[in-house]
């Protein structure tokens, strides 16, 4: 079935209000991984509620509404649909705890031609409940496996990411996940079944439910933080990537980086599989 651009762009979701603790912050950090090593001071101020800092990709799960994709008129089939891109720009650091507003709408389409799907644009703005104040901006690229075929280029479509350089990278490090890491990410609120269900994940072609890509750029924004940033999350202005193939609960990231100033690239692999599974990686670093 092919997805109905001009109800697409029409669509009008409503503001979603949201209070989030500093029990939010931590469970969102568990789910990427921080705490493996519970002795390292880094982690811990992520985790342990003693000076709690927030990671800035948390916001990719703050004031987010997915109901969208349900309209029925849309036509768009959620269970074929997979994660292609995701940017986050910060605005301003994000706090540990607070109440924020957000509010989606879809940005633009592009057909890939029928039975060869379809890419979805979305942009959210997430702003302080109180002051109205813009905190952080997501654009995200859904790839709609199922829904090509209604012809075209219809609204916006983001800037591409930049390729990594070809060169060997300067600074890499392995990142575990756990079994139960899609699991424990999902209670952030992504609960997308695809995630936790074998029953759908074998349906949609997996051999078992796969890592959220959002948790995969987590764990990116954690190498990062760790590797140049020495933990101060407030130094991150925007990061993002493409989901270039699935991550399974249990296996080891390798994230490679590049910098350059300001500037740093980032991919990442399946260390056990050697599989790049993170592309075209960009953030960019305050002073």
């Amino acid at each position: 079935m092919a997805i109905d651009p001009d109800r697409a762009l029409a669509l009008r979701m409503p503001e979603l209000a949201q209070n989030y603790t500093e029990r939010d912050a931590i469970l969102y950090a568990l789910g990427i991984g921080f705490g493996h090593d519970s002795t390292d001071p880094g982690q811990l101020g992520f985790v342990y509620e003693q000076g709690l800092k927030a990671v800035p990709t948390m916001a990719v799960v703050l004031g987010e509404t997915m109901d969208w994709v349900h309209d029925p008129g849309l036509g768009m089939d959620v269970n074929q649909s997979l994660h292609g891109e995701e940017r986050v720009i910060l605005h301003r650091p994000l706090a540990p705890q607070g109440r924020v507003v957000g509010q989606t709408r879809v940005i633009g389409l592009a057909d890939k031609g029928p039975g060869r799907g379809a890419l979805v644009h979305s942009r959210k703005e997430l702003r302080d409940a109180g002051t109205g104040a813009l905190i952080a901006t997501t654009l995200r690229t859904a790839f709609a496996r199922a829904d090509g075929g209604f012809g075209g280029l219809h609204g916006e479509r983001p800037a591409p990411l930049p390729a990594v350089p070809d060169r060997a990278p300067d600074l890499f490090c392995d990142l575990p996940t756990l079994q139960q890491s899609a699991l424990i990410y999902r209670l952030s609120g992504d609960r997308i079944p695809l995630h936790a269900d074998p029953a759908v994940a074998r349906a949609a072609g997996f051999e078992r439910p796969i890592l959220h890509g959002l948790c995969s750029l987590g764990i990116a924004c954690h190498a990062i933080l760790r590797l140049v940033c020495g933990y101060d999350p407030d130094r991150i202005a925007e990061i993002g990537c493409r989901f270039s193939a699935p991550v399974y609960p249990g296996e080891t990231l390798r994230v490679e980086l590049w910098r350059d100033w300001q500037a740093v690239q980032f991919r990442a692999r399946v260390a056990e599989r050697q599989v790049i599974v993170l592309s075209n990686g960009h953030a960019t670093l305050r002073e």
